[in-house]
């Protein structure tokens, strides 16, 4: 299991928060921008929820929902499950296996500092994987 700490997989990650009144069109286009699958929403600078592209097109495009009209708030999952950034990433793998979900909000006493998604998890792991695999290449080659 992963040994990183939370807090070096979000080290120098720049975080997309959002107030619920944002369209879901507005948060898509957001979320397109920066190239992320989530927003966190936020209230008074606090976790409220979470926005994912999952929520766009299950609770919103599947659902007939108007992206425009419909505020991120009014589908989002509210209260999402976090952990905070002194904790092990292999706890967050673990987490997004055992809910079924991609993305764990990072925070500390309720404010967002980062986001963990399962492509964040397996990076470098699957760098290594890969690595080996060259490497593993390279010998049957040479034999």
């Amino acid at each position: 299991m992963p040994t990183r700490t939370i807090a070096e997989v979000v080290r120098g990650q720049r975080i997309l928060t959002a107030n619920g009144d944002l369209s879901v069109r507005e948060a898509s286009e957001r979320m397109a921008a920066e190239r992320v699958g989530s927003v966190m929403v936020v209230r008074d600078g606090r976790l409220a929820g979470i926005f994912t592209e999952r929520d766009a097109l299950f609770r919103v495009l599947a659902a007939r929902r108007d992206p425009e009209t419909t505020r991120i708030a009014d589908v989002m999952t509210a209260n999402p499950q976090t952990i905070t950034p002194d904790r092990p990433l292999g706890h967050a793998m673990h987490m997004m296996n055992e809910g079924g979900f991609r993305h764990v909000p990072v925070v500390v006493d309720g404010r967002p500092v980062g986001m963990v998604s399962a492509r964040d998890a397996l990076g470098c792991e699957l760098l290594a994987f890969e690595q080996e695999l060259e490497q593993r290449e390279s010998i049957s080659e040479r034999l």
